[in-house]
């Protein structure tokens, strides 16, 4: 299984320098650049996730990994430089923005076909998710033995499961926008699946990223 990358963008809607930092639970395994910086106002930075080659995949396409992007307000003219880990230290008083990422792996809807006598060990494709450069490797790999009707079907059971839950936080994050009365610091994280605000004062729960993978044989 192959590294390969993803990009996350982080756009500043605001008026104000807003610093940010970025963690992961599984160090070891991701690897994010740039992991702190500044975004100016009214601008946005690209942060680029890689994960790790791997031996073998992940059974079951289960995965704990999960990211925490932090954020706060900077002085006027503050650069990478002048960041640090006392920023984002939570204090009375001081308030830092947080808002957690949880992985998971999208099986391919598309399996490949194969014949009975073809090789053993056979890789499923990527899932397209209509953002070419925003996904993130791994690899699914079936026997030849299996058929490709049943293959098919745990694939789309899988997906239907995953739009589900993707829906189910986007109205979530509508509710919780809708409740809202004020804002002064308001940074959004993109990706193709899921928009996160981030509001001053006020955490959201943990949102899904969906991330596809692509196989390698």
């Amino acid at each position: 299984m192959k590294q390969s990358s993803c990009s996350m963008q982080l756009a500043n809607k605001t008026d104000r320098y807003v610093a940010f930092k970025v963690k992961t639970t599984n160090p070891k395994q991701y690897c994010v650049r740039p992991n702190i910086g500044v975004v100016l106002p009214g601008s946005t930075c690209d942060v680029t996730v890689t994960m790790q080659a791997q031996r073998e995949a992940p059974a079951d396409l289960q995965c704990k990994d999960k990211f925490l992007v932090q954020s706060v307000a900077a002085e006027n003219g503050a650069a990478t430089q002048d960041i640090s880990a006392a920023m984002f230290n939570k204090e009375p008083g001081k308030v830092v923005d947080e808002c957690k990422l949880r992985v998971i792996y999208v099986p391919t809807s598309s399996p490949s076909p194969f014949s009975e006598d073809s090789e053993q060990g056979s890789s499923a494709r990527s899932l397209e998710n209509g953002t070419p450069n925003s996904t993130l490797p791994q690899s699914v790999f079936r026997s030849s033995g299996e058929a490709s009707k049943d293959k098919s079907s745990e694939a789309t059971s899988m997906i239907s499961k995953l739009t589900e839950e993707k829906m189910s936080a986007v109205q979530q994050n509508q509710k919780l926008r809708q409740e809202l009365v004020s804002a002064s610091t308001t940074v959004t994280v993109l990706n193709q699946c899921c928009i996160l605000g981030y509001y001053s004062g006020i955490c959201f729960p943990s949102f899904t990223c969906f991330l596809t993978i692509p196989s390698q044989r």
